[in-house]
């Protein structure tokens, strides 16, 4: 048997030469930069630490893009929105220990929203590693044990000629649907440690493809094609896999209306006939999944907000198309497609007979009807006013990012995020001050869209230092912070449960003056004049501030 090798990579003369010779002084942190060029990489996000030195030298020598944030965690939500922007993978460069641990929490929520983040981490001498106790600064008695429950793998590396590919696997890792979070570690005397290696080239780190079986899609198509009232719920995974197009086609193949969760935001156009839009937390929605005789579940496990705090109850057949098996079934029987959300829809496209439901819209518009009449009475005016005049200032295109507050609540139901992949929130980890360091990666993404982060006062505080970034690297973002004098919805929660609040009410600076100290423009507004002032910032150049002193309440809940 003979081989055919004519099709193996060919070098230059040049190249060869580099391979033979390769220029004197390189170390680990050569190897680790190289690699993440030859994969594609063209920025890298961090925070400098000791023992990570020499793979931060590494970057000031090359041509990748660095963006230092101040905190850890802060430079992990920045990677995290680039990933989420950009498809790609979002390199995170984190010293060890302490500088590591840091940047958990946002870790936990590339991971729940599915962005790809590739950590590179440093770790102690490879003489401590293992378990002793050695006494070095940052020691850990096992880092990895730390992140295993977070990340989609982790990667150690014990000797230069392990960079490369333990790389190019955390690459691959962090790419194969679901996409998520991944972890290299590289001890501080490797990535210091002179190398004679050739220079990295020819890197290869193709994602593997998921698709659904062909059994599961010609039985969950016959189900839809044959259905009286099917409907359809698209999670995050439709914007994660850019599946929004042939969603929509489904849908009006089927005449099947359309919920999104509040991961899946954007996913199908607001204003579609078929849209029920995002109303997941009220109980006519429920009652309506609850009477489809088929429902189809896209890339969304059903979890606590996407089930109506688990007071969904089914009564038909349910489909789900899950990219994460440990998902598939997990809060409901259902016929369980382990597959990318994109690959499945776009079968299933082509195997749907097309059903006629004339009915269907005016049933859409029946429910939220509905969900209108219920909110209109309760007072709540001043909400309603607040969002649609950040709707009315942001620009269709312009990506939006949202902490964990009221504001953000009202608009994981209620706003019309417009396109596909613009409107991101923290609800995945529920973690705080998520919104602005994350529209710091949104604007290194993609610096010719203004960008909009929303947090409440108590969240703000989390991302103060990150003005300081903003201002440094002249980004187009500007941050809305509503100032209620604390934790507004923890507040609320307080009071119905107990009575009383503990903990809740918070002294905070002039956020105005604060700004204005970093150098960043800021105003202070009010609902009236909130459109205006956010119009105004969003369209001038660099970062700006607008400060909103308002006291937001939530709509009932139904679930109770």
């Amino acid at each position: 048997m003979s081989h055919d090798h004519d099709d193996r990579p060919r070098l230059t003369a040049a190249q060869a030469a580099a391979v033979l010779d390769p220029p004197p002084g390189r170390n680990g942190g050569d190897l680790v930069v190289e690699s993440l060029q030859g994969l594609g990489a063209t920025t890298v996000f961090g925070l400098p630490g000791q023992h990570a030195l020499g793979v931060f030298d590494a970057v000031r020598r090359s041509s990748l893009r660095y963006v230092g944030l101040r905190v850890e965690n802060n430079a992990g939500f920045a990677a995290d929105a680039y990933g989420r922007i950009t498809g790609e993978v979002a390199p995170l460069l984190l010293s060890t220990g302490p500088g590591a641990l840091t940047s958990l929490a946002a870790l936990q929520e590339a991971a729940a929203a599915s962005a790809p983040v590739l950590a590179i981490t440093s770790q102690i001498p490879v003489a401590g590693l293992g378990g002793g106790r050695h006494g070095y600064l940052h020691e850990l008695r096992d880092q990895q044990a730390s992140v295993r429950d977070i990340v989609k793998s982790v990667h150690t590396v014990r000797t230069a000629s392990q960079i490369p590919s333990a790389i190019a696997a955390a690459w691959e890792s962090a790419l194969t649907a679901p996409p998520g979070p991944v972890w290299v570690e590289i001890p501080q005397d490797v990535l210091l440690a002179e190398t004679v290696l050739p220079v990295v080239s020819a890197m290869d780190a193709t994602p593997r493809e998921l698709h659904p079986r062909p059994e599961l899609t010609i039985a969950a198509a016959h189900l839809l094609s044959h259905a009286e009232r099917p409907v359809i719920i698209a999670g995050g995974g439709v914007v994660r896999s850019d599946a929004s197009g042939k969603l929509r086609a489904l849908a009006e193949k089927l005449d099947a209306p359309v919920v999104t969760t509040f991961g899946g935001k954007g996913a199908f156009p607001w204003e579609h006939p078929l849209s029920l839009r995002s109303w997941l937390e009220d109980r006519h929605t429920t009652a309506f999944l609850e009477d489809a005789d088929v429902l189809l579940v896209v890339g969304s496990g059903l979890g606590e907000l996407s089930s109506n705090y688990h007071t969904f109850r089914p009564r038909g057949r349910v489909i789900q198309i899950e990219a994460d098996a440990g998902k598939l079934e997990s809060n409901h029987p259902a016929l369980g497609i382990h597959s990318d959300a994109r690959e499945a829809l776009a079968d299933l496209l082509d195997a749907v007979e097309r059903r006629e439901d004339p009915e269907a819209p005016e049933r859409v518009r029946t429910v939220l009807e509905k969900v209108r009449g219920r909110i209109d009475a309760q007072g709540l005016a001043l909400e309603q006013q607040v969002l649609a005049a950040v709707r009315e200032a942001l620009p269709d295109a312009a990506p939006s990012f949202w902490d964990m507050t009221i504001l953000a609540y009202w608009a994981w139901s209620a706003f019309d995020a417009r396109r596909p992949n613009t409107m991101h929130s923290a609800q995945g980890a529920g973690g705080l001050g998520y919104a602005f360091p994350a529209a710091v990666g949104a604007a290194v993404a993609d610096p010719t869209q203004p960008v909009l982060a929303v947090s409440g006062d108590g969240g703000a505080m989390y991302s103060l230092a990150e003005l300081a970034t903003a201002r440094q690297y002249d980004l187009p973002l500007t941050w809305l912070i509503v100032d209620d004098g604390g934790y507004g919805i923890l507040r609320e929660y307080m009071t119905d449960a107990f009575g009383e609040t503990t903990g809740t009410e918070l002294s905070r600076p002039d956020f105005v003056a604060l700004a204005a100290s970093f150098g960043v423009p800021a105003v202070r507004t009010t609902p009236e004049s909130l459109a205006t002032d956010l119009r105004e910032a969003l369209a001038a150049p660099g970062p700006s501030v607008v400060v909103l002193p308002a006291l937001l309440r939530m709509f009932e809940p139904t679930h109770l």
